[in-house]
C-alpha cells in the first residue's frame, strides 16, 4: 500500500485532484472531513473546543466552523491553539483508517487530502507528497467564487499556511493547476501511472 500525502494552498484545487485520484482507483481520506466530524457534538474535539473557545462558538449541529474560523484566522495564537486540540486526533483517526485498509487487503495507493500537511508534520509518514499548485490571482478567484469567502477572508487564511512556494520546495510532485480541467486531469494519469508502478514494488 502507497500512502501520498496532498496538499496545496486555499482554493488551488486540492479537492479537484483527489477527487480525479479517486476516479482513477484511490482509496481517499479527506483530513478536513474527519476535523469536521470531531467538531460535531459527538465529536472527540467538541467538548475541548468549547472550553477553550467558549459558547460562541457553538452552533446547531456542533461547532460553527465559520464562527471560529473568524477568531483564530484573526490571530495566530488562536490557531495554534485549535491546531493542538485538532491535529492529534485527526492523525489518530487516519491512521485508524489506513489500518483498516491494509487489514482488508488493500495494496494499492491511498490518497490522503490534508491542507496542512507540512505544518502539521504528517508528511512525515507519508510515502511520498504531492502539492496542487496554481497563481494567487487563480486562488482567490476560486476562494471567492466557490467557497464563498470575502477577499480579506481568503488573503488571511493563505496568509495563515506555509507559503505556497515553500510547500513547493517541500514536495515530492508538483501539478500545474494554472490550466483547464483537462490539462490538471492529463497531469494525474500520468502521475498516476508512475505511482501505480511505485505500489506494485
Amino acid at each position: 500500500m502507497l500512502v501520498v500525502g496532498l496538499t496545496g494552498s486555499l482554493a488551488t484545487g486540492k479537492s479537484t485532484v483527489t477527487a480525479m485520484f479517486a476516479a482513477l482507483g484511490a482509496k481517499v481520506i479527506d483530513s478536513d472531513r474527519v476535523a469536521h466530524g470531531l467538531l460535531k457534538e459527538s465529536g472527540g474535539c467538541y467538548k475541548q473546543v468549547v472550553k477553550t473557545f467558549g459558547p460562541r462558538v457553538i452552533g446547531p449541529n456542533g461547532i460553527d466552523r465559520n464562527k471560529l474560523a473568524g477568531i483564530v484566522f484573526h490571530d495566530r495564537r488562536q490557531l495554534k491553539r485549535l491546531e493542538k486540540i485538532i491535529h492529534p486526533k485527526v492523525r489518530a483517526a487516519i491512521k485508524t483508517k489506513l489500518a483498516a485498509f491494509k487489514k482488508s487487503g488493500f495494496h494499492g495507493i491511498v490518497v490522503i487530502e490534508v491542507p496542512l500537511l507540512f505544518e502539521s508534520g504528517f508528511n512525515q509518514w507519508m510515502d511520498t507528497s504531492i502539492v496542487v499548485a496554481s497563481g494567487r490571482a487563480r486562488q482567490l478567484e476560486r476562494a471567492v467564487g466557490r467557497l464563498k469567502l470575502t477577499r480579506t477572508q481568503a488573503l488571511r487564511r493563505i496568509d495563515a499556511q506555509l507559503p505556497l512556494r515553500d510547500k513547493i520546495r517541500l514536495a515530492d510532485i508538483i501539478i500545474d493547476n494554472n490550466g483547464t480541467r483537462k490539462e490538471t486531469g492529463k497531469q494525474v494519469k500520468i502521475i498516476w501511472q508512475k505511482l501505480t508502478r511505485r505500489a506494485k514494488k
